[in-house]
């Protein structure tokens, strides 16, 4: 069976490749993996690259928001799964978004975030399928779930 797994969080370290490296082992399911733009800059740049130039940069944020806004909602509705990464290094206003989305919109979502981020997510924490600590544990619940 094929499962399409949307990767909400920061874009900034390598944690999409090392979940992706952790599950490869699992053969009785394959995997589809969508995110957001990795390329911060050309998230940053994609409505000016489509819409040309705008006049300041709080118009240049909307339109790129606009565009990785329709992006994110197409890949998250096709998304059989969101795994939501808050590191501790970035602001996650972001990945809370995704997260916030994917619940509403009834997919399961695993929220990966560290202890001491427990009271700043803890409603979305309680409304997430599942919540753990780290990458490792993720992978875990992926083997539990698609291993047979």
């Amino acid at each position: 069976m094929d499962y399409m797994i949307y990767l909400a969080g920061e874009i900034h370290s390598d944690w999409r490749n090392e979940l992706r490296e952790s599950i490869r082992h699992i053969s009785s399911a394959s995997f589809t993996f969508s995110g957001p733009e990795e390329n911060h800059e050309k998230s940053d740049a994609i409505g000016e690259a489509i819409l040309g130039e705008q006049p300041n940069s709080y118009y240049k944020d909307i339109q790129a928001s606009k565009i990785n806004n329709l992006r994110t909602q197409l890949y998250l509705k096709k998304a059989d799964l969101v795994i939501a990464y808050f590191g501790e290094q970035f602001k996650q206003w972001n990945t809370a978004s995704d997260a916030s989305l994917a619940i509403a919109n009834g997919t399961p979502v695993i929220l990966i975030r560290k202890e001491n981020l427990h009271h700043p997510l803890k409603e979305l924490s309680e409304r997430a399928n599942v919540t753990v600590s780290s990458i490792k544990e993720a992978a875990q619940v992926l083997q539990y779930l698609f291993e047979v």
